[in-house]
């Protein structure tokens, strides 16, 4: 019975050898850079790099470019205030003002083109 155990120990033994030896080799073409998993995933940490660094980029530009937008509405609403103010300023004019400050136009007819100018 004792010879029996370790002829199955021993090849239980060999078993997990030969095993760990495939693995071995499984996981030394998983890790090769070139051609393997490891290459895969050496490229894609690139293009993580790479794509972090266009987002951080995107992001200070669009933070520029709100602080731009904040400047020119701020600028635009001031203006619309000094328009309100304007349109309020002439509505409070009364009629007899408005004639006044009214500018007459005047036309002209043109001139023929042959017609000399008196000397």
């Amino acid at each position: 019975m004792q010879i029996f155990a370790d002829a199955l120990m021993g090849m239980a033994t060999l078993g997990a050898a030969i095993y760990c030896f495939v693995l071995s080799r499984r996981l030394k073409r998983f890790n090769q850079l070139e051609s393997g998993m490891g290459g895969a995933i050496a490229v894609l940490s690139a293009q993580v790099d790479d794509m972090t660094k266009a987002l951080n980029r995107a992001q200070a530009t669009a933070a520029g470019s709100a602080q731009q937008l904040g400047a020119v509405t701020e600028r635009a609403e001031q203006a619309a205030q000094r328009l309100e103010i304007m349109l309020a300023s002439l509505h409070d004019l009364s009629d007899e003002d408005a004639e006044a400050r009214r500018h007459r136009t005047v036309r002209r007819r043109a001139r023929p083109a042959n017609v000399e100018a008196a000397e």
